[in-house]
């Protein structure tokens, strides 16, 4: 469908893409993954003609149909939420106005037995033809099952877009794209402005979806329910694996591993051969072993590993200073703008050394909460910091908020207090701002960059509470996971917005759900709140209405909660296989470690006169047979099991 043809693209010094090629397929989903700067949005661009190579080329047939949704957006229509989605069916609406013109026409002329009046009355009936088969009647309801898909409420659909904010306006966008059912998607971070119900629905629609997705996300959740194929960009290279994210990550290693095995193998075979040919080069009995050798190294292909980067950030937050027992006390809190309630009389305290999630669709009041905390908002009641609470905070929008003429290194230094002062290259180094990097002005950074920028202003003082709303987004998987990791380390309080399951999971110990103007808490992880969530769902359903609930609702519900329970056993299953899998590679890493002891003490001439070497050596060889063997099989009954449960979905 479309070819991506000996592509090389240099910046500067920089090979973004070196001679690289693939093929979209109908009905691919694929994963674009790599490192921010790797070059992912790049490609996207490269692929709707955005981005122009240095050689080589994108190939994209006059007949496929392309839906790209940028990281970016700048809009400027002042239409209604629903009258600017129903632009993206602007060839049906032309085609509307055409046969209302036509129709006009043929209204105002007489002469019935013409043949340009037979004609004009033939093109009217053709094109109302193909206006039903464009299913006309349903643009509407389909356009406003999308938005209410994406989040939108009905009251939302007459309002002007101007009236939202960027994140809103870019589902706007998606909508339009879901809604001209291109045969190719390419969707840039799709997830960065929706919440957990919304990348949901998303994920459902994508996965059924009758065309090819492309898409860039570091939302692992999200790559494992929507793709088939992961594209790896590293180095300038492109690496193919037909398989989801999790996987990929599983064969990447084990790929990277026998590269590295096969390469000390031959390693150690050219050594041994080199020096055989040194040992006998002058002696005339063994000319023709010596002769042999030499061919033997010269037709030797050789093998090479991978270049592998990296380049991570490493994070360490200060250590927190003592705060009060409460870190933060809300009483009777409550925020309106105008007639609309946004928080209804919220109670909250939240203690120190307490890691908490807040969650629910946008629009709820997480983020209205959090500027409450900090003091960015006012509102009614109670908000109160604990005693010497020493306040750190990530907006979502941080990158909006930076100065964009003021370099990297201004940025920090602007903020920096103190003996800090000294370890400000440090801090950047550790954040991946090394060298020339420091004076690159904020405008021209990534997303990632600026996200990663933000994020090293808060290590800049000791704070005891941090607020960080959404700070994964932009960030790529090795950045957010070193974030997740030293989160999990900072030992002060944590107060975090965010949609990204992945990185919730194992960081808090208490979820707050924001619904109606109300929080709920849940003394649980993320997965086992979004299943309580779901048995939540279904009870509502059978709430009684009117006092006559109906046979079918019932059934459903019971059929609903049967499939859940069917869910958690394969679920079960799923953990146990995985269990014994992880248990396996921990005896294989073990084995291959003796032998690779046994090859070096082999190869120095340690044990070579040890007569149980040889049998030791052997054994070890043969349990890592067995190991393998038993490795493939809990391999292929975990794929089975996955199969089965998805197939609950």
């Amino acid at each position: 469908m479309i070819s991506f043809k000996q592509v090389t693209l240099q910046f500067g010094e920089r090979k973004l893409f070196d001679d690289v090629s693939f093929q979209v397929n109908p009905k691919d989903r694929i994963g674009l993954v790599g490192k921010n700067g790797a070059g992912k949005s790049t490609l996207l661009k490269g692929l709707v003609g955005k981005v122009h190579f240095d050689s080589g080329s994108a190939i994209v047939p006059g007949d496929t149909t392309l839906g790209y949704l940028p990281q970016e957006l700048h809009c400027t229509d002042t239409q209604s939420v629903l009258a600017e989605t129903l632009t993206a069916f602007s060839e049906l609406q032309h085609l509307e106005k055409e046969i209302g013109h036509l129709n006009q026409q043929l209204t105002e002329r007489t002469d019935y037995e013409s043949a340009s009046y037979l004609e004009l009355a033939e093109m009217v009936a053709e094109k109302s033809e193909r206006l039903h088969l464009m299913n006309a009647s349903s643009v509407e309801a389909s356009a406003i099952k999308t938005l209410k898909g994406l989040g939108f409420e009905e009251s939302d659909l007459p309002r002007p877009t101007s009236e939202f904010s960027g994140g809103w306006r870019m589902r706007i966008e998606l909508a339009k794209i879901l809604l001209k059912s291109p045969d190719v998607f390419l969707l840039d971070e799709p997830t960065n402005h929706l919440d957990i119900e919304s990348i949901q629905w998303l994920e459902n629609f994508l996965s059924q979806y009758h065309g090819a997705v492309v898409l860039i996300s570091h939302d692992r959740a999200f790559l494992d329910k929507v793709t088939t194929r992961t594209l790896e960009i590293s180095l300038g290279k492109i690496y193919d694996y037909a398989v989801s994210y999790s996987r990929y990550v599983l064969l990447r290693k084990e790929r990277r591993e026998q590269q590295m095995a096969a390469y000390r193998n031959q390693q150690k075979f050219i050594e041994d051969t080199q020096d055989f040919i040194e040992r006998f080069r002058y002696k005339a009995t063994k000319a023709v072993q010596v002769q042999s050798r030499i061919k033997q190294l010269e037709k030797l292909e050789l093998i090479e590993v991978d270049e592998e980067d990296l380049t991570a950030m490493h994070i360490k937050f200060p250590a927190a200073p003592r705060s009060g027992t409460i870190a933060v006390k809300i009483k009777n809190l409550t925020k309106r703008y105008d007639d609309h309630i946004v928080l209804d009389s919220l109670e909250l305290d939240v203690e120190r050394g307490e890691k908490l999630a807040f969650v629910g669709r946008n629009g709820e009041g997480k983020t209205t909460l959090s500027k409450i905390i900090v003091g960015d908002l006012p509102a009614e009641g109670e908000c109160t910091l604990g005693h010497n609470v020493n306040l750190g905070y990530y907006a979502q929008n941080q990158d909006e908020l930076l100065n964009p003429e003021l370099t990297v290194l201004e940025t920090i230094d602007q903020v920096a207090v103190g003996d800090i002062r000294t370890k400000i290259r440090d801090i950047l180094g550790a954040f991946l701002f090394r060298g020339e990097d420091v004076d690159k002005k904020v405008k021209v950074l990534s997303g990632g960059e600026k996200s990663r920028l933000s994020m090293a202003r808060l290590l800049l003082k000791p704070y005891n509470l941090l607020v960080l709303d959404e700070p994964t987004n932009h960030l790529d998987m090795r950045s957010k996971d070193i974030l997740k990791q030293a989160l999990m380390a900072y030992d002060g309080t944590l107060i975090v917005v965010s949609h990204d399951r992945e990185f919730l999971d194992g960081l808090t110990d208490k979820i707050y759900e924001f619904r109606k103007g109300k929080i709920k808490e849940y003394r649980c992880g993320i997965f086992e709140f979004l299943e309580k969530k779901q048995i939540q769902n279904f009870d509502e359903l059978n709430e009684p209405k009117n006092n006559a609930p109906s046979n079918k609702i019932k059934n459903d519900v019971s059929d609903q909660k049967q499939l859940y329970l069917e869910r958690k056993e394969w679920d079960r299953e799923i953990r146990k296989t995985s269990a014994a899998i992880a248990k396996v590679e921990e005896e294989i890493e073990a084995t291959e470690t003796r032998i690779a002891e046994m090859d070096s003490q082999f190869a120095g001439g340690i044990a070579v006169n040890d007569p149980g070497f040889y049998s030791t050596y052997e054994s070890q060889k043969q349990a890592l047979t067995r190991h393998m063997a038993q490795w493939e099989r809990l391999q292929y009954e975990l794929d089975l099991l996955n199969e089965k449960r998805n197939s609950l979905n």
